[in-house]
């Protein structure tokens, strides 16, 4: 195939001029069809054209972008940027070893590799012990200092006292957590302190494991999670819950949480419940793929016991009707692989053409951001990605886009 051909003017961070995007097909986000022969024109930052026949200004710079499909910037809905693959270093060295330097520096280079891999847009669920870090790499994109997705923060998360981790250490020492504990009235003072500090979006552990080799087991009071819930909306901002268990969950969608994260545990009448109170998953089914070929799977069968539970509450979400979040735990597994959790919802039963919406025009509307990002239509910023062939046929075409845009620059190739 011919080498995509993008002018100099095009790889400049200010746009002032149009530019035609030329692929040969163009997935918008909105029908779940791929249009031969449409175009794209970008001005600045937004897209102001779509279709077949659009005017084209004179003085417009061109890229051409022949045998690929041009799709709106991915979106993962659930990443850690300041987490690595745990088979490099187990999550209790990452947060008590690793200085908040290093993992701010590799941060940004997570950061750069998930936009260069087409994702455009990320919510970024919890530091993981680094503070409020996130809030400063935000706003070292924001200005252009270094390249990376667009960041919805959730900063430190909030876990109920004693109930994370880092453990397994003296318990006459107070060991730093990888989220910060509160209870009661407290939780909702917390709460208001993340977002003052800088949080898009607050994130609860729902439930977790009390000790070592324990199942996950509720951790909050249905009315702690739902002052959270009420202080968060009213700040204008949606709430995720870590919730794997049962009693976990029904407890989150009972107290009015946005989006249950996991989901391990779901039943199909927990699933009926949340499609009745528009509570949508995110499933994160990549994190447990990893998590079983570090322990030693090699992907086929037999499969572990956790992969076919997972299978199982996957398809029971699905046949309720629950809204999927494509999210994959990214910083599980590597950052830049984030397509890996597409390709695996597509493995397990949908469509990609369901998948692809999924991680565009839905996650863009669950998280509340449709307004901006999404789908590929004037009036909304230009994030774009191009991939070669046709994902609707191939989801594999995702693993190496050809094209990224953000904002109307290009952000791959450099």
């Amino acid at each position: 195939m011919a080498a995509v051909a993008i002018p100099v003017a095009a790889r400049s961070q200010t746009l002032p001029r149009p530019i035609l995007l030329i692929p040969e097909a163009v997935f918008d986000g909105r029908d779940g069809e791929r249009h031969a022969g449409w175009r794209v024109l970008v001005r600045g930052e937004m897209i102001v054209a779509v279709g077949p026949d659009i005017a084209v200004p004179p003085d417009a710079d061109m890229i051409a972008l022949p045998g690929t499909t041009l799709l709106p910037g991915l979106i993962d809905a659930h990443v850690h940027l300041f987490l690595h693959p745990y088979n490099e270093a187990p999550w209790n060295d990452q947060v008590l070893k690793e200085p908040l330097a290093l993992r701010t520096v590799r941060a940004a280079a997570n950061a750069r590799a998930t936009l260069t891999a087409g994702f455009t847009t990320v919510r970024d669920l919890g530091t993981e012990g680094a503070g409020y870090a996130d809030v400063g790499l935000k706003a070292a994109i924001a200005q252009g200092i270094v390249p990376g997705p667009r960041m919805l923060v959730a900063t430190r998360a909030l876990v109920a006292t004693g109930s994370y981790g880092p453990k397994g250490f003296d318990p006459g020492f107070d060991v730093p957590q990888g989220a910060e504990e509160a209870d009661g009235p407290a939780l909702v003072a917390a709460a208001r302190r993340q977002i003052g500090r800088g949080a898009d979006v607050v994130k609860l552990y729902a439930d977790y494991r009390w000790g070592p080799g324990e199942p996950s087991r509720p951790i909050f009071a249905v009315e702690e999670l739902r002052a959270v819930v009420d202080a968060a909306h009213a700040a204008g901002r949606k709430v995720a819950a870590h919730a794997s268990s049962v009693e976990g969950m029904r407890r989150a969608i009972i107290a009015g949480v946005d989006t249950i994260e996991h989901g391990d545990g779901g039943t199909p009448e927990i699933f009926a419940l949340m499609k009745s109170r528009g509570v949508a998953l995110c499933p994160t089914l990549a994190a447990g793929d990893a998590i079983e070929r570090y322990r030693g799977w090699n992907g086929l069968a037999p499969e572990p016991t956790s992969i076919i539970a997972k299978r199982a509450s996957f398809a029971a979400a699905r046949t309720a009707g629950v809204t999927l979040c494509v999210g994959g735990d990214t910083g599980v597994f590597a950052h830049g692989a984030n397509a890996r959790e597409i390709e695996l919802m597509v493995a397990w039963g949908m469509s990609p053409t369901d998948v692809l919406i999924a991680a565009t025009r839905g996650n863009a509307a669950v998280l509340g951001i449709g307004e901006r990002v999404g789908a590929i239509t004037p009036g909304l910023l230009a994030d774009l990605v191009a991939v070669r062939g046709d994902p609707l046929r191939d989801i594999g075409a995702l693993r190496s886009p050809a094209m990224v845009m953000k904002g109307g620059a290009v952000a791959l190739p450099r």
